[in-house]
């Protein structure tokens, strides 16, 4: 089979390996599409990878959808779609084939479009991420990253009733996708203030909830000093660094700041938050399709990793088309 992998650190490759084989419990799919995390970008360029995992078939991807084609485990049978949601640190999903334990598989509904579906791997890390939080008292948040994952914090809380949804990012472009989903205050940094903006809006208050989806520390910081006093936190963005990082510790104190790290959707009983994605793009509820402008093949999945390196180039989201 033909896949991508990581050979070295910040060197993806794609060559010729044996066509894996499931175990007891396993499920053999045949890859359609991939997507690229953010945390895929940390493996490959930033030393986050697993030295075991360096050089296998399809590491390190791991939001992907396909079919079954061989299962040992009998709640999918052969020719059923599936999203694949392994954990990060054991996803092979830039392959033709992927072994995966059916505990990590959601199916999909008969006939859906495989392209759409795979963003409900993204789109449930999100669901699992507001279910940790809950909904925070009060009617201004901020979205720090208009990403994908920002896109999707946008429309989750414009549902959840918060009227004001400010969303800051670097590139216009994107902050116009996030404006068409919702927010309403679309602020582009750094040429445009986004501590100002929360000041105007909260009249110096500070944001209720925060939800940082960048993955930088700047950020990280940022959103201890936009929330409120008792505010609310969120940081769902991968660590920029393995190590220590700095933390605005003290003003976090004053300010009784409730933090919430956002990580293990895998592990969610029944995966909740995942079916649960799958329903609601497939009833349209949560649009995705400003995700899936940017796919590239499979032989070029190095472009691809670089590309969503460099946030894509303005596009929302980095994708790779496995299925020749």
């Amino acid at each position: 089979m033909r896949a991508a992998t990581l050979a070295a650190p910040g060197e993806i490759v794609v060559g010729h390996f044996p066509r894996p084989a499931p175990q007891a419990g396993d499920v053999l799919v045949r890859m359609e599409h991939a997507s690229i995390c953010g945390s895929d970008v940390h493996v490959v360029f930033d030393g986050f990878q697993r030295p075991e995992m360096v050089g296998r078939p399809g590491y390190p991807g791991h939001e992907g959808v396909g079919v079954v084609v061989e299962s040992l485990d009998p709640a999918f049978a052969p020719g059923t779609p599936v999203l694949t949601v392994p954990p990060g640190a054991q996803g092979q999903c830039f392959a033709e084939f992927q072994v995966v334990p059916g505990t990590y598989l959601v199916p999909l509904p008969d006939g859906a479009d495989l392209r759409r579906m795979l963003m409900a791997q993204q789109v449930g890390t999100t669901l699992f991420a507001m279910r940790r939080i809950g909904r925070p008292p009060g009617d201004v948040a901020v979205v720090i990253g208009a990403g994908s994952a920002g896109t999707y914090f946008v429309q989750h809380l414009r549902r959840a009733g918060y009227a004001s949804v400010i969303v800051s990012d670097p590139n216009a472009q994107r902050l116009a996708t996030a404006a068409a989903l919702g927010a309403t205050h679309p602020v582009l940094v750094p040429q445009e203030s986004l501590e100002q903006t929360v000041h105007e809006v909260t009249g110096g208050q500070g944001a209720d909830l925060v939800i940082e989806a960048a993955g930088y520390d700047d950020c990280r910081n940022a959103a201890i000093e936009l929330v409120r006093w008792q505010g609310t936190v969120c940081f769902f963005g991968y660590p920029e660094r393995a190590g220590l990082a700095p933390y605005p510790s003290f003003l976090a104190f004053r300010r009784c700041v409730t933090i919430a790290w956002i990580n293990g959707a895998q592990a969610e009983p029944e995966l909740l938050s995942f079916r649960e994605a799958v329903q609601l793009i497939d009833d349209r509820t949560i649009e995705v399709d400003h995700c899936l402008e940017r796919m590239l093949p499979l032989e070029q999945a190095a472009d691809a990793l670089d590309l969503a390196r460099r946030a894509g180039g303005g596009a929302t989201k980095v994708g790779i088309d496995i299925a020749s």
